[in-house]
């Protein structure tokens, strides 16, 4: 087998076999390829597309290229959760205590924070005392023992994902939905799931800014999931704005504490009621989304979901503490209000720039190698279609830096103030099953 006859194949858009996908998945994880013939298969399926078989026969090749995750000593259905980013995504903050809540398991291992999104390890270690550096061992003993655990991205997993990725990184195929959608679900299936809920965000804030596209890599992820053997679920949200009022690890921590109260912002409370409804659903607790989130809303309502956070965080070494008394985590020396320069009504407020402003303000990384101020931040104080008064506060930076102008000029240009009504966003477009 030859890699050039397989370019060739795909330039003339022919769909490939399992065997040809296999050759240069493994081939190039081995480094047996170069780089430039990689290269020409992905600008040739970046323009010809792939099959749904060819699809998942990629995501397979790529879970099979490193290390795999047995969840199998965790009773139940293991259920987890992808988000494809934002700003102020809380949502596995609320999510993990709530659904566990009702018995079922969740097992997460999520990721540290780059550029304006934010990291859920990032946001858990505002909490004094907890750590994600545990051994799989643990893990599932305190998923079977709590019903639910977060670590840290561990071991060797999908090899030939982050190859593959670095590539399209230099060569123009990032926006490619076959290589978006293998390269999600590669991750998820080789975590070691039973089923996958996926949030799949649109709007300024997200990768996927047209609607159109975001339903497109929806379907492709959830066909990608059925074909595999995992039962997938999607919903496409919004993500035009922030979610929620946060913007920041601490920051994020204590609004995820008011909506397990029960308190939280409306959007961010319906998307975790969303999503955690997806999560029961798939974990066999209800027999439908209405039962599912019937369940979630009760457990919100009696602060069981409350207690629950309490339960995973000291479990795994946080001070439970805070949950309590919010203000043990970290806070930023200087909170700086910006205000509105005329009255009316918040027409825009452009999410990926926000979430820049809070990335200068030191709540994010630049680079891998930046370091992160927990207490960094901005509290929104108002959303699209919230009315305003010249001279109110729109939202509040939290910074230990001096420098803030060039935070605040970015800030005042992201946050448009119309004179008319304006309507709120709708938060959720669409619900993908099939």
């Amino acid at each position: 087998m030859r890699m050039y006859d397989i370019i060739e194949k795909k330039r003339d858009g022919n769909e490939l076999t399992e065997e040809e996908i296999r050759f240069f998945v493994e081939g190039y994880t081995n480094n047996q390829i170069p780089d430039y013939q990689v290269s020409a298969l992905l600008m040739a399926i970046y323009f010809q597309d792939m099959t749904e078989t060819e699809r998942a026969l990629l995501t397979t090749a790529m879970v099979d290229s490193g290390d795999k995750i047995d969840l199998s000593g965790i009773t139940g259905t293991k259920v987890d959760k992808h988000s494809t980013g934002g700003v102020g995504d809380t949502t596995t903050l609320v999510l993990a205590p709530l659904v566990a809540s009702v018995g079922v398991p969740v097992a997460k291992m999520s990721g540290r924070g780059l550029g304006h999104t934010g990291g859920t390890i990032d946001k858990l270690e505002s909490v004094p005392g907890f750590h994600t550096e545990i051994t799989n061992d643990e893990f599932i003993n305190l998923v079977n023992k709590n019903k639910v655990s977060v670590i840290g991205q561990t071991g060797n997993l999908t090899p030939a994902d982050k190859k593959l990725y670095s590539l399209r990184d230099v060569t123009a195929t990032v926006n490619s939905i076959p290589l978006i959608a293998s390269s999600i679900m590669s991750k998820k299936i080789a975590s070691g799931a039973d089923a996958i809920v996926l949030d799949v965000k649109t709007g300024a804030g997200a990768f996927m800014k047209e609607l159109h596209d975001a339903k497109e890599l929806a379907r492709a992820m959830v066909s990608i999931g059925k074909q595999v053997g995992r039962n997938t679920m999607a919903v496409i949200s919004d993500m035009s704005q922030p979610l929620g009022f946060a913007i920041g690890n601490t920051l994020e921590v204590k609004e995820a504490i008011d909506t397990l109260k029960g308190k939280g912002p409306t959007d961010l409370t319906e998307l975790c009621l969303v999503l955690g409804s997806q999560m029961v659903l798939l974990a066999g607790k209800a027999t439908s989304m209405a039962e599912a989130r019937s369940m979630l809303e009760e457990n919100l309502e009696n602060g069981k979901a409350f207690e629950h956070f309490k339960l995973f965080l000291s479990s795994q070494g946080g001070d439970a503490a805070v949950v309590d008394n919010p203000e043990l985590m970290p806070k930023a020396s200087k909170q700086i209000d910006v205000l509105a320069k005329q009255s009316g009504a918040v027409e825009t407020m452009i999410a990926d720039n926000i979430g820049t402003a809070a990335m200068m303000l030191g709540a994010g990384r630049a680079t891998k190698e930046s370091e992160i101020d927990l207490a960094a931040g901005i509290m929104l104080h108002k959303k699209v279609g919230d009315s305003v008064k010249a001279g109110e506060p729109l939202l509040t930076i939290h910074t230990n830096i001096n420098d803030v102008d060039p935070v605040i000029a970015l800030l005042e240009n992201s946050i448009v103030i119309a004179t008319h009504e304006v309507k709120a966003p709708k938060l959720i477009y669409e619900t993908i099953t099939e």
